[in-house]
């Protein structure tokens, strides 16, 4: 199955709907047995997705709100992990925020030379990641990595994702990668599923066994001044000048 982020007049921002139609995709797949794999990647050439669509934040009033989205991307990922299929992320390009972290909840990430991966938030909004995200993320990459990343808000590049394991190969451009990615696709179709599903449940849980209430972090970063600054600098292409409150 190919799944594709299709907003490529937007670098495949993620809007509220199109994160649900992606964990309906996954969770669906366990009735079709016709699937044995799933590609993910985005639409036109520049971007596999560029976070989410700030627009949309406009709309938060209550800390209720803030609460709500983060409890709901983290649904969405835990759908991508859930998958009961291998998923493959071909990364072309742009791959942040909330596009990253569906990358990183895949099983496995192969990606163009162009690649740039990470969270600019710090940079750009003034919100926060939620626990279980970060835990997944520091799984991959290491807690101090994940540190630097987000307070630095750099991106990176391919070279660096596959020497610290974020990616498992590079290919030279996007037609290489999508032909690559259909290979992988269809040697992992031809391996025992049940071992496949029962190894990705198992590494799910060693992390999820942790729980974390984060509650208080989110509301305090959505709600602040600063986050409401942030989207409105963002959008109007200015830049932000954080007040830290």
């Amino acid at each position: 199955m190919w799944v594709t982020f299709n907003r490529p007049e937007a670098r495949n921002a993620m809007t509220f709907g199109m994160y649900e139609e992606l964990a309906r995709i996954c969770e669906g797949v366990s009735g079709d047995r016709s699937v044995r794999a799933m590609i993910i990647l985005g639409a036109g050439g520049k971007a596999f997705a560029a976070g989410t669509d700030m627009s949309q934040f406009r709309a938060f009033e209550t800390p209720q709100d803030a609460l709500d989205y983060e409890v709901e991307i983290n649904r969405v990922l835990t759908a991508v992990e859930q998958c009961p299929v291998p998923t493959v992320a071909a990364i072309h390009g742009a791959c942040t925020g909330g596009g990253a972290s569906i990358a990183a909840a895949c099983d496995i990430r192969i990606a163009s030379q162009p690649l740039k991966f990470g969270f600019p938030i710090a940079r750009t909004l003034g919100n926060c990641l939620n626990a279980a995200n970060l835990a997944r993320l520091t799984e991959l990459l290491g807690a101090g990595r994940v540190r630097e990343m987000i307070f630095t808000a750099r991106l990176m590049g391919a070279d660096e994702a596959l020497a610290c394991g974020l990616i498992s190969e590079i290919l030279s451009d996007e037609a290489a990668l999508l032909k690559r990615a259909e290979a992988l696709a269809e040697q992992l179709a031809g391996m025992a599923p049940l071992t496949l599903q029962a190894t990705k449940e198992a590494m799910r849980r060693n992390r999820a066994a942790v729980s974390v209430d984060d509650s208080d972090l989110i509301t305090g970063c959505y709600m602040s001044e600063d986050f409401k600054h942030g989207i409105e600098a963002f959008l109007s292409k200015s830049k932000p000048e954080w007040r830290g409150k």
